[in-house]
């Protein structure tokens, strides 16, 4: 059975940084893309950052120079380091794990889904 298990939300200051983290257990990390989402109150579930088995990456365009998607297969984790957040940026964000190589941009691409963590940012 496949678990992501998310961490490191929390409040912090606009202009601030936070680095999320997401273990994978249950089939090879290495040959699955995966990707961070987020969803705000009120708001559909929306793409942060994908990466692809091999490491090739894709931002959506509000976080697009803020923030960076990364992966360690010794580790089996999915990294989002996110910097100079705002206020827009409050939202519970979820590691998604896809049933392919490639990336993917919509929610459907992928099978797995963590808890979610929240991440909250103060003007």
């Amino acid at each position: 059975q496949v678990q992501l298990v998310e961490a490191g939300g929390g409040l912090v200051q606009a202009g601030g940084s936070l680095r999320l983290s997401c273990v994978a257990s249950g089939r090879p990390f290495a040959t699955h893309a995966m990707g961070w989402f987020r969803q705000a109150p009120g708001k559909e579930r929306e793409l942060v950052a994908t990466i692809s088995s091999g490491g090739s990456t894709y931002y959506g365009d509000a976080v697009k120079g803020r923030v960076t998607i990364s992966r360690d297969y010794g580790k089996n984790t999915l990294y989002l380091q996110m910097n100079n957040l705002k206020p827009e940026d409050t939202a519970v964000y979820y590691c998604a794990s896809s049933p392919y190589m490639t990336w993917g941009t919509r929610t459907f691409d992928y099978n797995y889904w963590g808890q979610g963590t929240q991440v909250s940012v103060s003007s």
